[in-house]
């Protein structure tokens, strides 16, 4: 009998054993090596530390370089690239095709859109991606001589420019902007080219019609906002009420006031007083 109780506490014993180890097997097989995969990719693949950045003018024709950013890892790592376009304020983006180099070329197709890029880091365990913030919104190419403004915008210098491009006096400020006494007048005149550029080193001469309505003022050339600069005195015939034509003309240094790219137009200005 002694003997048959402690055949049955071992057989008892090993049962529990084997219904202790049996779950924890049937748990790692049913789990096949995904699940320990995933953890340790999860746990080891490369993590971003600072994001991915473009160097670079986004301006049609020139090339963009990506900066893989900083990432954290156990082991080697190597990097892939892939360069997205997106709408102008950073959304909407798709896959350009091809482009999966650390540089990319603007081309015309981005003018008008953003442009950033997805580095993907990858080592034995996993791999992450991380994106970049977007570039400016992607300009056309300048002619020579073009820069980049504070404000975003293009100046570009007047000798630089030839036919067809022509220049234009888009924009006209008067201050006071109702004259209401014999005060200086100061015009403010901007001129920018056939494609909206900025035109730096413009000539501007402006007079007020008729004759003897207010002094006559030198040429004066632009800066490199666009912006030209002309102060006037009322004359002997400055009108009480009405207003003053102004003859106003921007062109290249050296060419004919009357030909190549010139502008002319007219504006008014107020009287009151």
């Amino acid at each position: 009998m002694p003997n048959s109780r402690n055949g049955r506490r071992l057989l008892l014993a090993t049962g529990v054993v084997a219904a202790l180890l049996v779950p924890t097997v049937l748990m790692e097989a049913g789990a096949g090596a995904a699940a320990p995969q995933s953890a340790a990719a999860a746990q080891y693949a490369p993590a971003n530390t600072t994001a991915p950045a473009i160097s670079g003018t986004a301006t049609d024709g020139q090339t963009l370089t990506a900066s893989t950013g900083s990432w954290s890892s156990t082991t080697a790592v190597t990097y892939t690239y892939q360069w997205e376009r997106c709408n102008a304020q950073g959304a909407s983006c798709v896959d350009i095709s091809g482009s999966t180099g650390s540089t990319y070329k603007v081309q015309a197709a981005d003018v008008g859109s953003t442009l950033r890029v997805e580095v993907t880091a990858k080592n034995a365990d996993g791999s992450t991606a991380a994106t970049s913030a977007q570039t400016a919104v992607v300009t056309s190419a300048g002619p020579a001589g073009a820069i980049k403004e504070a404000n975003g915008r293009t100046s570009v210098p007047a000798a630089s420019l030839s036919l067809p491009d022509r220049l234009t006096v888009d924009a006209v400020q008067f201050s006071p902007s109702i004259v209401r006494s014999l005060t200086t007048i100061t015009g403010r005149f901007h001129v920018t080219d056939t494609n909206g550029y900025d035109v730096r080193d413009a000539l501007v001469y402006a007079i007020g019609l008729p004759y003897s309505r207010v002094t006559q003022a030198a040429e004066v050339s632009t800066g490199t906002d666009g912006w030209a600069t002309i102060q006037f005195q009322p004359d002997k015939l400055f009108p009480h009420k009405g207003y003053v034509t102004f003859f106003v003309r921007a062109r290249k240094s050296g060419e004919d006031p009357l030909a190549g790219i010139s502008t002319r137009r007219l504006v008014q200005l107020t009287i009151n007083r």
